[in-house]
């Protein structure tokens, strides 16, 4: 596969995976109302988030309200909160360097500073992945923790909601994406060896002005 299209590919990848996070984050889904023991049957069923808790009525009605206080929240919440955003904004500057230095744009001379370019966006997309894994993953943790607690009420237990695996799914898209723009940055570099420039020896002219023969055996 040419460069440009193991840019093209990787960059398409990892803003699926950027946007992913973004959505991951707004959605109050993270943690849902686990149905088990007297709670098979209830009348509303509570999603907590983020940002804010829900709560949707048997009717279909839906409340939310967001936390009051951002110091109030569990550590986790408060992680979760400063990770996904940092990823999100170091997301969209990985795509305005990555799209800086793309082979099909012409912002840059064509050489070894695009490379690098797309390079440091691959690096940055990879960094983004590793920031919102680790929310996802701490999260999923406590709530596989608290369902298994006996000591834990079952009104109070939760299981994963779809935010954690929309989540997971955009941390996969960005490591991808990441990795093929490091590989194109390889393959770029690659191409660039294959084809050394070959340089002649220029003909000397013989002393009666005429070039020897052997210049053109």
């Amino acid at each position: 596969m040419s460069t440009a299209a193991l840019e093209i590919l990787g960059l398409g990848l990892a803003i699926l995976g950027w946007v992913g996070v973004i959505l991951s984050c707004a959605m109050p889904m993270w943690q849902v109302s686990a149905f088990i023991e007297n709670n098979i049957v209830v009348a509303q069923i509570t999603w907590e988030g983020l940002w804010m808790n829900c709560v949707v009525q048997s009717t279909g009605q839906m409340q939310c309200k967001v936390y009051d206080s951002i110091l109030a929240l569990p550590k986790e919440l408060q992680a979760g909160r400063a990770l996904t955003i940092v990823a999100a904004i170091l997301g969209l500057i990985a795509m305005l360097i990555t799209i800086l230095g793309a082979q099909c744009t012409t912002c840059l001379p064509p050489g070894q500073v695009k490379s690098r370019v797309v390079a440091a966006g691959g690096v940055i997309y990879l960094l983004c992945g590793l920031m919102v894994i680790i929310p996802l993953c701490w999260i999923a943790h406590l709530v596989i923790t608290d369902f298994y607690d006996p000591t834990v009420p079952p009104s109070r237990k939760r299981e994963m909601g779809s935010a954690l695996y929309i989540g997971w799914a955009a941390t996969a898209l960005l490591l991808l994406g990441g990795s093929l723009l490091l590989c194109s940055c390889c393959s770029n570099k690659a191409e660039e060896n294959s084809f050394p420039m070959k340089y002649s020896v220029p003909r000397k002219p013989t002393s009666n002005g005429e070039y020897d023969k052997k210049n053109y055996v």
